[in-house]
């Protein structure tokens, strides 16, 4: 019963996220390059008018939100060091690479300091956006723990032993103190 309440919990925070995210992406609109410059064959139908293509805020939040709910679902998933089998538990970065995996099809490499090299830096003043990885030093290395951002200040993570994927809030003095940094790897569709 528990374990329902925390996934419940964790699904309205991931809503209250994507709503946060559309609120501060609503106004980026954009058609790819690519598109722009495709001729029309005069036979065809014509594109979809500008209003009924997926704006560069939908496309990024389907990718996000994919992740996001593929995430939400291993809330309650036991800790195991070195663990990439939900069933058998899974570390920080066993679990990112599983929801990366199996959200978006993104093979990430195993430790949360090899992921820390990939992607996007995401400077400290620039805004976090749902799906960013956030690490942390939590082993007296930087870049030893890793979580996904969820918005409003929130992640989840799988944190230790004896305890559970869930989320967090990256407020509390503990993370504060520890945070390295982020990494934006979710890109627009």
């Amino acid at each position: 019963m528990q374990n329902k309440a925390l996934r419940f919990i964790a699904l309205l925070l991931a809503a209250a996220s994507l709503s946060f995210a559309g609120n501060l992406y609503a106004s980026e609109e954009g058609v790819a390059p690519e598109e722009a410059a495709v001729q029309q064959d005069p036979q065809q139908t014509p594109p979809p008018a500008a209003e009924e293509r997926p704006s560069l805020l939908e496309r990024y939040t389907n990718n996000a939100h994919d992740l996001l709910l593929k995430g939400l679902q291993m809330v309650g998933v036991k800790y195991r060091r070195g663990g990439t089998d939900p069933d058998a538990g899974l570390d920080c970065s066993g679990f990112v690479q599983l929801v990366f995996r199996d959200a978006l099809n993104v093979i990430l490499p195993r430790t949360s300091r090899e992921m820390s090299q990939i992607g996007e830096i995401v400077a400290r003043d620039q805004e976090l956006r749902p799906g960013d990885l956030v690490f942390f030093n939590t082993m007296r290395r930087a870049f030893s723990h890793v979580g996904i951002y969820l918005g409003e200040g929130r992640f989840l993570h799988s944190p230790r032993a004896g305890s559970e994927v869930r989320v967090e809030d990256m407020q509390k003095s503990y993370w504060l103190q520890r945070y390295n940094g982020a990494r934006r790897l979710v890109r627009s569709s």
